[in-house]
């Protein structure tokens, strides 16, 4: 039994390693889908991520971290460097630097990394769904194009 080409595209796009970074241009050169569903359908992946992640982190890392010594070490390191990496830009830009960090489509940017960075900076959760779905629109748009630029470039140059 085959996954439809749809659904494969939402869970690249849940995975915190391809997000829509990949999901796009697979959804459009592998999958054969047209940029607009490979659009549609990594963005409401995406959104899933994050609804989930704002919703139940606080609890997870609750429960995490009264287990077990290392977890907690662990988690208190994850976000110690993710506060690093935001602090700067979020001081700077206020909550505005979430959408520019989720629109960013680099490693280490996207929902997951937004969705946390929200929960450390106590971002309420109404909010920062939205200014991460802002983000999540962006980087969509961007890679989007580019990737609809890459094929064109390939197939004009016959590569």
């Amino acid at each position: 039994m085959e996954l439809p080409k749809e659904l494969l595209t939402i869970l690249l796009a849940i995975l915190p390693i391809t997000e829509i970074r990949a999901s796009i241009p697979i959804a459009i050169s592998i999958y054969g889908l047209s940029p607009a569903a490979a659009f549609f359908w990594s963005v409401i992946g995406n959104i899933i991520t994050t609804f989930f992640l704002l919703w139940c982190l606080s609890p997870a890392v609750n429960f995490l971290t009264k287990q077990d010594r290392w977890i907690k070490r662990l988690i208190d390191w994850i976000f110690q460097r993710t506060r690093d990496k935001a602090v700067k830009k979020y001081l700077k830009y206020g909550q505005w630097a979430l959408i520019l960090f989720v629109a960013i489509p680099l490693p280490g940017t996207g929902a997951w990394t937004g969705a946390l960075i929200a929960f450390l900076f106590d971002i309420p959760k109404g909010r920062a769904l939205v200014l991460i779905t802002v983000g999540i629109l962006l980087a969509a748009t961007l890679v989007t194009l580019v990737t609809l630029g890459t094929i064109s470039s390939i197939n004009f140059f016959n590569l």
